[in-house]
C-alpha cells in the first residue's frame, strides 16, 4: 500500500490521504472543488464540478495516471436538481471514456460545497 499526495492540492483537512494505491487500484478520497492555492470554491455547480474533477485528476497525475484510468466515480451533490448539469459537465470532461458512475444526492457537504467527487482507478 502506498499513500498518494497531490502537491497541487491543499493538505487533507482530516485524517485521510488524497489517494491510496493498493496493488493496481488507486482509491481517491472525496475531492471538494477547492481552487488551487486557496481555500475557496468557484461559483456555481458547473464550475465546482469542473474543479472537483480537476482535483481528482491531480491525484491521478500524482500516481502517474489520467482520467482514462478511472474505473468508478462517485459524485455527491446537495441538490438533485443539479443532476443534469453535473451529468453534462462530467460527460464533456470524460469524453468517450465511460467508467462506472453514480451521482448521489446528499445533505450539506463540507464548507458549503455543491459537489464532492471520489473515485477508483486502475494503475497499470
Amino acid at each position: 500500500m502506498k499513500l498518494i499526495t497531490a502537491q497541487k492540492l491543499p493538505a487533507p483537512g482530516g485524517h485521510y490521504s488524497h489517494g491510496v494505491l493498493a496493488g493496481k487500484l488507486l482509491f481517491i478520497s472525496g475531492q471538494l472543488p477547492f481552487l488551487p492555492g486557496v481555500q475557496a470554491f468557484p461559483e456555481g455547480i458547473n464550475a465546482q464540478c469542473i474543479q472537483a474533477m480537476a482535483n481528482v485528476e491531480a491525484v491521478l497525475q500524482a500516481a502517474g495516471a489520467s482520467l482514462d484510468h478511472l474505473v468508478n466515480v462517485q459524485i455527491y451533490i446537495v441538490d438533485v436538481a443539479d443532476w443534469p448539469i453535473v451529468n453534462s459537465t462530467y460527460s464533456a470532461l470524460m469524453g468517450a471514456h465511460r467508467p462506472a458512475r453514480v451521482i448521489i444526492p446528499c445533505g450539506p457537504l463540507h464548507h458549503g460545497a455543491l459537489v464532492e467527487i471520489s473515485a477508483v482507478a486502475e494503475i497499470e
